[in-house]
Parts: structure tokens; sequence; C-alpha cells
């Protein structure tokens, strides 16, 4: 980000970058859980087997009540994340627009390759915590018309989210390498 002091990152913006990047992480972390790993269909295939080693027989039907008790407090942990980061994402554009905090233009064609890139990257992310959060929200409180098309788009956050994290990450590399090195210790101290 370019702000107008380019040596110091207030304490504001710091706390905000490590909100959302918290937040962003328990949200891929429990939804990437719930796709995969602790989805319906693989808690009923464990519970299942478990109880067919025991020689215990029941229905299908009624273990789903089981597979989603199994699932509820992961899922609040999703659910007030969500409430914060959408929190944390208005205070965030709020504070950038407040301040005259801006990132590089992808379309300014004066700008280095690096800079464009920095600022398409910053663009598709809020775009896409932007669109997480209104799918989210749908799914939570929408009428359901749209239920399986806001379903599809908010899943895609389990793999946008670590393209991201690599490309930023890669991004922090590159700056450290380069004219902006140490850019992590100000993020981080301030300094």
């Amino acid at each position: 980000m370019k702000t107008n002091d380019k040596t110091k990152f207030t304490v504001t913006h710091r706390i905000l970058h490590a909100l959302v990047a918290v937040l962003m992480t328990v949200l891929f972390i429990t939804g990437f859980l719930r796709a995969f790993w602790m989805s319906k269909k693989a808690l009923l295939t464990a519970v299942e087997t478990t109880l067919n080693k025991q020689n215990v027989t029941i229905e299908r039907e009624q273990l789903i009540p089981i597979a989603r008790s199994i699932q509820a407090p992961m899922w609040q942990w999703h659910e007030y994340a969500a409430f914060a980061l959408l929190f944390a994402f208005l205070a965030r554009i709020t504070y950038m627009l407040a301040r005259g905090i801006k990132f590089p233009s992808p379309f300014k064609q004066s700008q280095s390759i690096k800079e464009r890139l920095q600022g398409m990257l910053y663009v598709i992310f809020y775009l896409f915590i932007a669109i997480s959060i209104i799918t989210g929200f749908y799914l939570k409180f929408g009428d359901g018309t749209y239920k399986e098309t806001a379903e599809a788009v908010h899943k895609w956050a389990v793999y946008w989210f670590p393209i991201f994290i690599l490309l930023h990450l890669g991004g922090i590399l590159w700056a450290e390498l380069s004219a902006k090195k140490g850019i992590s210790s100000k993020m981080i101290g301030g300094e």
C-alpha cells in the first residue's frame, strides 16, 4: 500500500491488517473443514463405519443430526468470524478512504509492472472479500432463491484465499529484496 508517509504504518492500519488476516484464516480453515474433512458426507461415513464395526446398524437419515451436531461448534466460529470480518472490512475501507491511503492503480501505464500487479491483486482481493461477504450473508439471511449459485460462488474462497496468501507472501519477499526492504518490519512493528 502506498501512503503519504512511506516509512510508517499506523497502529490502526496494522491492527486492521492483522484482524483481516486472522479472520480470513479462521474463515478459510472452518470453510475448508466443512467442505472436505468434516463435510456431512465424510462425517456420516465415519460414524457409519465405526458403528458397523461394532455391529450397530442405524439408518443413514438418523445419523444426519449427529453429523450436524459435530459441525455446529465449528460453524458457529465461521459465522462469528464472518460478522467480525464484515466489521473489519468496512472499517478498513473507511480508514483507507479517510486517510487517503491508496494502492497502485493496475491501469496506470506509467507505473512499473510490479506496482500494477500489486494494484490488481488488491482490487481482486477486495472484490473477492466483498463477494464472499455478500454471498455468505445471503446464505445466512437470504430467501434461498439463489442458494445454489451463492453457495458455489461462496466456496470459491477455498481456492482464491490460499492463492492470495501465496501471492501476498511472494510480493512481500519481492519487496524485501528490492527497494522496499524492511516493509515487513514496518507492518509488524510500525517503524
